[in-house]
C-alpha cells in the first residue's frame, strides 16, 4: 500500500529549496489559516450571534452549515479552475472572496446578510486544495508528506488557540470582533501570496473550464444537503423534502450527461467509478459528517447548555473542547504524514478511523461526563485531526488522475465542506431538541461507514 510521495504524472520543474521553500510554506500556512479561522473561531460564538441578531438557534446553525456547504461547492470549482488559470491567480481570487465575505459579516445588520458573507467565506475552501497542489508541484518529493501534515493540522484549528480566542472575543466584545481579526489575517495573506508564491507557468490543463458541469454539480450538492436537513426536521415524505430529492436527482443526472460530452470535464465520469478515487471521497464525507459534527457542533452546544449540559460560557467551552484536539492535531499531523510516507497512507488512514470510532463510542456512552469527553477529544486530536485528516488530504493529492492534478484534491475539499455541512444538518434537529445522546450515536454510525468505505480503497499504481 505504499504510494509515491507526489503525483507521478506531474511534469515537475526543479523543486525550490532553502529559504524560498520556507517562505512559500509559511505563506501557504497563512493562507489556509485565513480560511480556517472562519470555521473554528466562529463555533463558540454561535450563541452570541443568536442573541445579538435576535435569531433562533436552529436558524443560527446555518452560520456553520451554509459555510461548509459553500465550501463543498467552491472547493471543487475554484480548485479545478486553478488547473486552467494557474495556482497563484486562483489563490488570490480565493483570498479576495474571504475578504469580501468577512466585510459583509462584520457589518451585517441581520442574519441573512451574515449568511451571505458566510457563503462567500465558505466558497474560499479551495485555499487548502490549491495549497496542497502547490506543495506537490514545487517542493522536493521527500519533504511533501511532512509539510502536507503541517498544512493539514490547520484543518483541525490553528494550533488549538483560535477557538479559545474566538470564545474570549465573543464573550468580551461580541461576535463581530472575530471578523475584524479574520479580515486582518486575510489582508496579510493576500500580500504574502503576491510576493512569495511562484509565478504561474503553463496551465496544467488545456481547454476551457467546464462551468456547466460546475453549475449542475453545485445545484445537486445544495439540493442533497437540504434534502437531508429538511427530511430530518420536517419528515422524509414532506413535500419540500421530496422537492429537494427531485432536484438532487435531476441535477446529478444532468451533471453526468454534461461530463460525458466535455473534452475537459470538471470530473471525468470514469474517475468517479475508480476504487482509487471514490473511496477517498466517501471516507472524507463520512468522517466529516461524524467526527467534525461531534467536535464542532454537538459538544459545543451541549457544553453551553444550562439545563442538561455543562453550563459553560463560550470561551471555557472552546478552551476545553475545541483547543485540545486542535493543539494535539497540530503536533500529530506532521508525524502522521511522515509515518504515512514510510508505512503506507491507506494503512494509516484505517488506523486513524478505528481509533476515532473508539473515542466517539466512549463519548456517546458518557456524554454528560465533561472530563470523559475531554479525554476522548484528546484522543481525537491524534486520531482524527492528526491521522485521518492528514491521510485523506495526502491521498487526495497522490491518487489524483494524472491529466488533472487538482481534480481529486478539489473533490476531496468538496467532500470536506459537504461532509461538515451534512453532519451538522443531520444532527441539528436532535441537538436542538435536547436529544444529545441520539445525535452522538448517529455520528458513531456514520464513522463506522467511513471505515467500511476505506476498505474499498486501492492505491494508485502508476
Amino acid at each position: 500500500m505504499q504510494l509515491s510521495p507526489a503525483p507521478a504524472a506531474l511534469d515537475r520543474p526543479a523543486p525550490i529549496r532553502g529559504g524560498r521553500s520556507v517562505l512559500l510554506v509559511a505563506t501557504l500556512i497563512l493562507t489556509v489559516v485565513a480560511f480556517q479561522l472562519n470555521s473554528s473561531m466562529i463555533s463558540p460564538a454561535l450563541p452570541d450571534i443568536a442573541k445579538q441578531l435576535g435569531a433562533p438557534m436552529d436558524a443560527v446553525s446555518q452560520v456553520s452549515s451554509l459555510f461548509f456547504l459553500a465550501g463543498a461547492v467552491g472547493g471543487i470549482v475554484l480548485a479545478r479552475w486553478s488547473d486552467f488559470i494557474g495556482r497563484k491567480r486562483a489563490l488570490l481570487i480565493v483570498l479576495a472572496l474571504i475578504g469580501l465575505g468577512t466585510v459583509l459579516c462584520l457589518i451585517s445588520p441581520n442574519l441573512p446578510v451574515l449568511l451571505l458573507g458566510r457563503v462567500l467565506q465558505g466558497a474560499s475552501s479551495a485555499a487548502f486544495q490549491i495549497s496542497y497542489v502547490i506543495l506537490a508541484e514545487t517542493l522536493p518529493a521527500a519533504v511533501f508528506p511532512t509539510v502536507l501534515g503541517i498544512l493539514t493540522a490547520i484543518n483541525g484549528g490553528v494550533g488549538g488557540v483560535d477557538g479559545w480566542i474566538g470564545g474570549l472575543l465573543a464573550d468580551a466584545y461580541g461576535f463581530r470582533s472575530l471578523f475584524v481579526v479574520i479580515l486582518a489575517v486575510a489582508v496579510i495573506a493576500i500580500v504574502s501570496v503576491a510576493l512569495a508564491v511562484p509565478r504561474d507557468g503553463a496551465p496544467s490543463s488545456t481547454g476551457r473550464m467546464d462551468w456547466w458541469g460546475a453549475a449542475a454539480l453545485s445545484i445537486g450538492l445544495i439540493c442533497l444537503t437540504y434534502f437531508v436537513s429538511t427530511g430530518s426536521g420536517q419528515g422524509w415524505f414532506a413535500p419540500l423534502t421530496l422537492l429537494f430529492l427531485a432536484g438532487t436527482i435531476v441535477a446529478l443526472v444532468a451533471f453526468v450527461a454534461i461530463e460525458k460530452r466535455r473534452r475537459t470535464p470538471l470530473v471525468a465520469v470514469q474517475h468517479l467509478r475508480s476504487r482509487q478515487v471514490w473511496p477517498v471521497i466517501a471516507v472524507t464525507v463520512l468522517t466529516l459528517s461524524s467526527v467534525f459534527a461531534v467536535i464542532n457542533f454537538t459538544i459545543v452546544i451541549l457544553s453551553q447548555n444550562q439545563a442538561v449540559g455543562y453550563g459553560l460560557n463560550a470561551s471555557t467551552s472552546a478552551l476545553l473542547y475545541l483547543t485540545p484536539p486542535a493543539l494535539i492535531g497540530l503536533a500529530a499531523a506532521p508525524l502522521s504524514g511522515w509515518l504515512a510516507g514510510r508505512f503506507g497512507w491507506i494503512r494509516m488512514l484505517r488506523l486513524g478511523l478505528v481509533l476515532s470510532i473508539g473515542a466517539l463510542i466512549v463519548v456517546a456512552l458518557f456524554p454528560f461526563s465533561p472530563w470523559t469527553v475531554f479525554a476522548m477529544f484528546a484522543v481525537l486530536g491524534v486520531a482524527y485531526n492528526g491521522v485521518v485528516l492528514t491521510t485523506t488530504n495526502g491521498l487526495g493529492v497522490l491518487q489524483s488522475p494524472s491529466e488533472a492534478p487538482a481534480i481529486l484534491p478539489s473533490m476531496n475539499g468538496t467532500a470536506f465542506g459537504f461532509g461538515a455541512s451534512l453532519g451538522i444538518a443531520i444532527v441539528a434537529p436532535f441537538v436542538m431538541s435536547g436529544d444529545f445522546v441520539l445525535a452522538l450515536w448517529i455520528s458513531v454510525g456514520i464513522s463506522v461507514l467511513a471505515l467500511v468505505a476505506s476498505l474499498f480503497l486501492m492505491p494508485k499504481t502508476d
